[in-house]
């Protein structure tokens, strides 16, 4: 069944759900200072990860991202600035991971290098 104001009884009732309702339309969400902070978080761990070197391209759009939502916060556009930052965030792990592969596949090849030059020696002292 649909409520409508004639159900309430009296003026004052009906003010008071008008005034509710006119403070929920208006209330909005919170500014996005969390995505903000993870955001820069974000981008410091993959500076810290060696991102400039392993995924320069993904790490300068995270922070170019980051410095666009700064700026959507300044001028009150929170939503916009919301989704700038968890944008940037989400290239800042994205250059974090690439920066830990890549090193990662270096630290292998020095490995494999190691393990076949110990291999050559290992076959020469064996050789009369």
């Amino acid at each position: 069944m649909a409520t409508s104001f004639a159900y309430f009884r009296t003026p004052a009732q009906a003010l008071i759900v008008g005034c509710v309702l006119a403070l929920t339309a208006c209330a909005s969400t919170p500014p996005p200072t969390g995505e903000l902070n993870a955001a820069q978080q974000a981008v410091a761990r993959a500076s810290d990860a060696d991102a400039e070197q392993y995924a320069p391209e993904d790490l300068q759009r995270a922070r170019s991202l980051l410095t666009q939502a700064q700026a959507a916060m300044a001028e009150r556009r929170e939503a916009e600035a919301r989704d700038l930052a968890v944008r940037s965030a989400a290239l800042a792990g994205l250059a974090q991971a690439r920066s830990r592969a890549a090193a990662t596949d270096s630290e292998l090849g020095q490995r494999r290098a190691e393990i076949a030059d110990l291999r050559q020696r290992l076959r020469m002292e064996d050789a009369p």
